[in-house]
C-alpha cells in the first residue's frame, strides 16, 4: 500500500484549539512548506546503501526486519520523547514498516519526506500552543494539584488526540518552569526566556530545508548498522575537515544532539575543555555566552548551532551554563567558563612523577607516568625519522629517568585516554614486553591482520600496574589488554569505554556536493581473541566510579557491535600474577572500606542511583522544593561524612559547602595550564596495590629458596 499526501493529511485533520493573545504574533516567522527530495539526494541515497553493504563489518539483509528496525529508528529520531506525534500519525505512517527497505533500494525517499514533514507540522502546533501558555502568564498554571510528568519515553504513550497533547505539552511546560524556579530564577525572567526559547525553535522549524530531512532519514538507517557509522552531508563534512585541520579555535569537546539538550560526549585529551577540568562528560548544555551575564539560551537549538556559537577567535573565553552529569536534579546548573585555544602535542605528551606509599616493610617509591593520548607527529616522523616527539619516544625517556631514580614499580596511568595511533600502541607495548602479537585486527571480508613487536628488547621489566576508566577507550584498550592477557602488570580502576570499531571514512562521489560515508570497516580484538567492543576491559581490581554507564560508554549507545571471538594468536603469559589476584583484591577491600575518597564515591554512586530510577516527576511547586531540600541535605550529610573521616570540620548548611565548591573549582580551573599530576587517592591506592604484589613475590620467593 502507498501512502499519499493527501491520504496522511485526510488521515489526521485537526483544528488548532487555542487562540493567541493579541499582543503576540508569528507574523515575523516564515511558515513552513512542504520539503520534497531532489535528484542529487536520490542518488546519495542509493550509494549510501551501496557503501554500508559493500564496506560495513554487519551484513544487513534488506528485508522487513531491516526495514521495522529502520522505521523505528526514524520515529525515535524524530520524536524520541513522544511530545509530538499522535497514536493516529503512527499508525497513518504504519503501512510503511515493511516498505523503506524497497524505497531505500529505488532511491524512493517519499516516506522519509512525507513522515518529517508531519513532524514538522506536530512540532510547529506543540510550540504555539506551549508561547501561548506562557502568553497567559505563569500565574495561570496551577503548581498546587499533584500532578505528575513520566520522563522516560519508554514508560509513556503515543497521545490518542490533540486534548492528550496539550496535557502533555502543559504538563512539560510546568516542568520546565519549576526546574527553572528551583535555579533561582524569577517568574517573569522564565516568561521572557521560555517566550524567545520557544519562539526561536518554532523559527528554526519553520526554515528547516531539505538537507536537513535527509540527513536525519540517512543517519537513522546508517545507525542500524552500528552509532558510529554515519552519513556526512555537504555541511557536516565541511565542519569536520576544519576541526580536523584546526582551522577554528573552539574548546576541544565532542558534542552531540540529546533531545533538546546538547550533551558532551568526550573532551579531547589536551584541549581547552579537558585542561579546564569544569566541563565533564555527559554534562548538558543549556546556554552559551560571549560573557558571564550574557549566556544566551540554546535549549531546542540545532547542534550545529551550537557549535558555532561555543566556536571563536583563539584567547577568548566562552561562557557555558550547563546541567553536570552528577546533578541529582535537572535545576542544578553552573556555569563553566573556557579559554578557547588550539590542542598542541605539548599539552597530550606523556608526564611523569614520583609517589611515596607507606607500607609496613617501609616507604616505597612509585613512577607515574600519565600517557593522556597516543600520539605521533607523522610530519617529523616522514623528515626526521627517530627522533620526533611521539608516545613511545616519550615515555621511553620517562621510564629511562625514573629507572635511574630507581623506583620500587611502574603506574602507567591512561585514564581519560580516548585513544590515538595504533603503531604508537603497538611500539609502547614493546618497551614492557618481549616479543609478540599485540592485538588482532578482523577486516569486513573476514581477513585477520596480528600486529607483532618484534623487537626482543624491554625497557621496563619491574611490577606493573595500568590505570584505567570509562574513558580509556580504543588504543588505551588495546594496551591494557594486551599488558592483561599476558599478565605483564596489574590492569585497576573502571571498566573502560568498549570502543573495538574501526571507522573509515569514504567519499560518495556524486557531482561537487561532497557528501561521504563514515563507516565501521573492521573490529579490534586482544590476542586472547576477545572483542574489547562493547564489553570494555574489565579491571583486575575495580574501583567505584561517578560515570554512569548508562550514558557514556559503547554498551549505552543504540545498536552497538557486540563483543565476540576470534582464534587466539600464539603468545606467552606470566601466571604468578594470576595466582596473586585473589590476595591483592582482598587486600585492596579491606583498605577502601576505611578509606573515606572511596567511601564518598559509593555514598554518592548510591544516591545517584536512587535519582536515576525515578523517572516520574512531581508538578507540584511545594513537593518539588521539598525534594531538592532533601536532595541537597543528603549532599551535605554525604560531603560532611567524608570530612569527619578526614579529621576536617563538617560544613554548617549546603550554602557553606556551595561556597566551598565553587571556590575549589576555581582553584582548579587557575591551576588547569599548569604541567604536573596530581597524586590523587586512586593513585596512591594503586601504589598500595604495587607494594601488595611486590611483597607477594617477595614471599614466595624466600619461599622457593628454602
Amino acid at each position: 500500500m502507498n501512502l499519499t499526501r493527501n491520504t496522511l493529511l485526510s488521515s489526521f485533520t485537526l483544528a488548532l484549539a487555542f487562540a493567541l493573545s493579541a499582543n503576540h504574533s508569528f507574523a515575523n516567522i516564515p511558515e513552513y512548506h512542504d520539503l520534497e527530495p531532489n535528484r542529487a539526494q536520490q542518488i546519495t541515497s542509493v550509494r549510501i546503501l551501496e557503501g554500508v553493504n559493500r564496506w560495513h563489518l554487519r551484513k544487513h539483509q534488506l528485508d522487513n526486519a531491516l526495514s521495522e528496525e529502520f522505521f523505528d529508528r526514524y520515529i525515535e529520531t524524530l520524536d524520541s520523547g513522544k511530545a509530538y506525534f499522535l497514536a493516529s500519525d503512527i499508525q497513518a505512517f504504519e503501512p510503511y514498516r515493511d516498505q523503506l527497505d524497497e524505497a531505500l533500494q529505488s532511491s524512493d525517499l517519499k516516506p522519509a519526506f512525507q513522515i518529517f514533514n508531519r513532524y514538522q507540522e506536530r512540532i510547529s502546533e506543540r510550540l504555539k500552543y506551549t508561547i501561548s501558555l506562557i502568553q497567559k502568564g505563569i500565574k495561570n498554571l496551577d503548581f498546587t494539584i499533584d500532578e505528575t510528568l513520566e520522563r522516560d519515553p519508554d514508560k509513556s504513550h503515543w497521545a490518542k488526540n490533540e486534548k492528550e497533547l496539550n496535557d502533555l505539552s502543559r504538563r512539560r511546560l510546568k516542568d520546565t518552569i519549576i526546574s527553572m524556579r528551583l535555579m533561582g530564577k524569577k517568574d517573569k525572567d522564565i516568561e521572557k526566556t521560555l517566550k524567545k526559547r520557544y519562539t526561536n525553535q518554532l523559527n528554526r522549524v519553520n526554515q528547516a530545508n531539505s538537507e536537513d530531512a535527509f540527513e536525519l532519514y540517512m543517519n537513522a538507517f546508517t545507525q542500524i548498522y552500528d552509532p558510529h557509522t554515519q552519513y556526512f552531508s555537504p555541511k557536516v563534512s565541511e565542519n569536520f575537515d576544519i576541526n580536523m585541520n584546526l582551522q577554528l579555535e573552539g574548546i576541544g569537546a565532542v558534542l552531540q544532539s540529546d533531545e533538546e539538550f546538547t550533551k558532551v560526549v568526550s573532551l579531547v585529551t589536551g584541549g581547552p575543555a579537558e585542561k579546564g577540568q569544569e566541563l565533564k562528560e555527559a554534562d548538558r548544555i543549556i546556554g552559551v555566552g560571549q560573557s558571564r551575564n550574557k549566556i544566551v539560551d540554546v535549549v531546542g537549538w540545532r547542534l550545529d548551532e551550537v557549535v558555532q556559537r561555543i566556536r571563536g577567535k583563539k584567547g577568548t573565553t566562552v561562557f557555558l551554563e550547563v546541567i553536570p552529569a552528577s546533578s541529582k536534579s535537572d535545576s542544578d546548573t553552573r556555569v563553566v567558563s573556557i579559554k578557547r585555544d588550539t590542542v598542541n602535542l605539548e599539552d597530550r605528551a606523556a608526564q611523569s612523577d614520583t609517589m611515596e606509599i607507606e607500607t609496613e616493610e617501609g616507604p616505597k617509591t612509585f613512577g607515574v607516568i600519565n600517557v593522556p593520548a597516543f600520539y605521533a607527529n607523522l610530519s617529523c616522523q616522514k623528515h626526521s625519522g627517530d627522533n620526533c616527539r611521539s608516545t613511545t619516544h616519550d615515555v621511553s625517556e620517562l621510564i629511562k629517568k625514573l629507572k635511574a631514580k630507581k623506583v620500587d614499580g611502574l603506574v602507567v596511568d591512561l585514564r581519560n585516554n580516548g585513544g590515538g595511533s595504533l603503531t604508537e600502541v603497538n611500539d609502547l607495548l614493546g618497551l614492557f614486553i618481549k616479543t609478540g602479537p599485540t592485538v588482532q585486527i578482523k577486516s569486513s571480508s573476514g581477513n585477520v591482520e596480528v600486529l607483532e613487536d618484534d623487537d626482543p628488547s624491554v625497557l621496563y621489566d619491574g611490577p606493573l600496574a595500568v590505570m584505567v576508566n570509562r574513558l580509556s577507550a580504543s588504543a588505551s584498550e588495546i594496551f591494557a589488554g594486551a599488558i592483561q592477557d599476558y599478565q605483564r602488570g596489574i590492569i585497576v580502576g573502571d571498566r573502560t569505554f568498549g570502543k573495538g570499531t574501526v571507522q573509515s571514512l569514504q567519499p560518495l562521489n556524486y557531482g561537487s556536493r561532497g557528501d561521504r560515508l563514515k563507516v565501521t570497516m573492521a573490529k579490534f580484538y586482544r590476542v586472547s581473541g576477545v572483542s574489547n567492543q562493547h564489553a570494555g576491559i574489565v579491571p583486575d581490581i575495580e574501583y567505584p566510579s561517578l560515570i554512569d554507564h548508562e550514558e557514556i560508554g559503547e554498551s549505552s549507545l543504540p545498536n552497538a557491535l557486540p563483543s565476540d571471538q576470534i582464534r587466539p594468536a600464539r603468545y606467552y603469559h606470566d601466571t604468578e600474577l594470576e595466582s596473586a589476584l585473589t590476595f591483592l583484591r582482598a587486600a585492596h577491600n579491606k583498605r577502601v572500606d576505611h578509606n573515606p575518597e572511596f567511601q564518598y564515591v559509593r555514598d554518592q554512586m548510591a544516591s545517584l542511583e536512587v535519582v536515576r530510577n525515578k523517572t516520574e516527576v512531581s508538578l507540584n511547586w511545594k513537593a518539588r522544593q521539598q525534594e531538592k531540600e532533601d536532595l541537597e541535605q543528603k549532599r551535605l550529610q554525604i560531603e560532611n561524612k567524608r570530612r569527619s573521616a578526614k579529621g576536617e570540620k563538617p560544613f554548617k548548611d549546603i550554602e557553606q559547602l556551595k561556597s566551598e565548591m565553587e571556590s575549589e573549582s576555581n582553584e582548579e580551573s587557575a591551576a588547569a595550564g599548569k604541567h604536573g599530576i596530581e597524586i590523587d587517592y586512586e593513585l596512591k591506592e594503586t601504589g598500595h596495590v604495587l607494594a601488595d604484589f611486590i611483597e607477594l613475590h617477595l614471599q614466595q620467593t624466600r619461599m622457593a629458596a628454602q
